[in-house]
């Protein structure tokens, strides 16, 4: 009885002390939660609270592209933004964090994946903001396929000693230049993409190559980091899941907040919390002139030329900030970063971010001249962006080689489970909402900004010319019809002079 009475005190004793812990446990985890929150809503306060309220229709001095990747915004880049600013105006460097220096005077024009955060390096009241997004899922496949993609081009390599020592040679002997290793996110991805390719060709030179890999690209484990595994990854964690929205939150792992490391830990530990940064995101793309999507690409383009351009257009026309747009057009001059021969140095990144084909000596013209339109600016986009797409194609191709037989394609990606792709889509929960959010704006865009088929002519017009001024081809058609007007009153008061004498 004494046995049983002692193992009643030490049960009840256990239940006890598991239901204190349990509750110091419920009321830690609570206090962490609240602490949180204020850390949260304190950093959104702030935001909204230096948000700038103008009007967002004007294109300010300075253009700021928040690129975010994989949407598509190196083609409006090159095919674009090259045409419209000197590369005298760019900031030192876009695409470049490490040399970002927004002070240098005449620094007209800001491409770069840098975050929002970089706002508070800019004159907030003298800067236009614009981006693209992309549907989070497609871009969570093109953000994977792109990391494979670069870090396959070092597979030319017997092993991962000599293809770093390789790139260290030919970065050192590039200096100036900027490589995909350098530029936030893939600085991170590649690397990791790099070293997992190399681990995994290794281990099938050990135990003997096998003459079957599976039919699944995304899921070829002997050859590639499964895609399953790849988006459960803390690195894809921290960097590729609700990039888009932490982006423009100026939360990411590469921000210029000193808190965002803070604030976006407390996010992704408590989930309710990312109402607060979507809601701080919609805020700025509503502030934004402009927000394209990567699926609607040929309105997005149409409408950046009639937004951006057209205002570009008339605002450098005959200024001196237009001189250098002919050093823009020409391939091999001076461009953002170096095209290098992908055979010679088909490792080296820099070639992932080829230049546009070459354009004709009557688009460079057209490109300086003042009587430019955002109809002669959009046929030279689309001339480009053909070339582009076909270099970038053939180097895809080329890359995928050296991990045969994995070969990323739509249908390979159409075959994808239905369980995998909403796992996707629970993992990007805040890019859902501000993708959703986004098409809304740009529904809206279109309403104002896409011109009729005659206004698309005469917007750089309307941009140029005080209101109520007339053009010169009006006066000229006026002109015209009154001297035939003229012509037809004089002609007949002579005729009735005649038919007089006669009677």
């Amino acid at each position: 009885m004494r046995w049983i009475n002692y193992d009643s005190k030490l049960a009840l004793l256990l239940v006890l002390l598991l239901s204190v812990s349990t509750r110091i446990k419920a009321s830690s985890e609570d206090g962490e939660f609240n602490q949180c929150e204020h850390i949260v809503k304190k950093w959104a306060s702030s935001s909204l609270d230096s948000e700038i309220n103008e009007d967002k229709h004007i294109l300010r001095d300075l253009l700021y592209f928040l690129h975010v990747p994989r949407t598509g915004g190196r083609t409006y880049y090159y095919c674009f933004l090259k045409r419209l600013y000197a590369n005298s105006s760019e900031c030192p460097r876009s695409y470049d964090r490490l040399r970002l220096d927004p002070r240098k005077p005449d620094c007209r024009l800001l491409v770069t994946h840098d975050d929002y955060s970089v706002m508070s390096k800019l004159p907030r009241e003298k800067t236009s903001v614009v981006t693209i997004l992309r549907d989070p899922i497609d871009r969570v496949f093109s953000t994977y396929e792109f990391s494979v993609e670069v870090a396959a081009r070092f597979l030319v390599h017997p092993n991962l000693t000599s293809a770093l020592r390789m790139t260290g040679r030919l970065r050192a002997k590039t200096r100036g230049g900027v490589s995909t290793l350098d530029i936030w996110p893939w600085k991170y991805l590649v690397p990791w993409m790099r070293e997992d390719l190399f681990s995994r060709r290794e281990a099938r030179r050990r135990k003997g190559w096998p003459s079957i890999y599976g039919d699944d690209p995304y899921d070829m484990e002997d050859v590639v980091m499964p895609l399953h595994k790849y988006i459960n990854d803390p690195i894809a964690q921290e960097i590729v899941h609700n990039g888009a929205t932490y982006q423009i939150a100026g939360l990411t792992n590469n921000s210029y907040l000193a808190e965002s490391h803070e604030v976006r830990h407390c996010i992704q530990k408590y989930q309710p919390l990312g109402e607060y940064v979507l809601d701080v995101a919609k805020k700025r793309l509503d502030n934004m002139l402009y927000v394209g999507l990567t699926e609607n690409h040929r309105e997005s383009a149409t409408m950046f030329a009639n937004v951006v351009g057209a205002q570009a257009i008339s605002k450098f026309a005959g200024s001196n900030s237009r001189k250098g747009l002919v050093a823009n057009s020409i391939p091999g001059q001076s461009s953002l970063i170096p095209d290098i021969d992908p055979d010679s140095n088909y490792h080296l990144s820099n070639s992932t971010y080829p230049k546009p084909g070459k354009f004709s000596s009557t688009d460079t013209v057209e490109a300086t001249n003042e009587d430019m339109t955002t109809r002669k600016l959009m046929e030279g986009y689309e001339t480009c962006i053909s070339s582009l797409r076909s270099t970038q194609s053939q180097r895809r191709a080329n890359s995928l080689k050296n991990i045969r037989p994995a070969n990323f394609t739509k249908e390979a990606r159409r075959r994808i489970s239905k369980v995998l792709l909403q796992e996707i889509t629970s993992l990007n929960y805040l890019d859902v909402e501000l993708y959703k959010y986004a098409q809304g704006i740009f529904a809206n865009q279109q309403q104002y900004a896409m011109p009729t088929k005659v206004g698309e002519e005469n917007l750089v017009n309307m941009f140029k010319k005080p209101y109520g001024a007339p053009s010169w081809s009006v006066l000229s058609i006026s002109l015209s019809i009154f001297l035939f007007l003229l012509f037809i009153i004089l002609y007949l008061n002579a005729r009735r002079r005649i038919s007089k004498i006669k009677l």
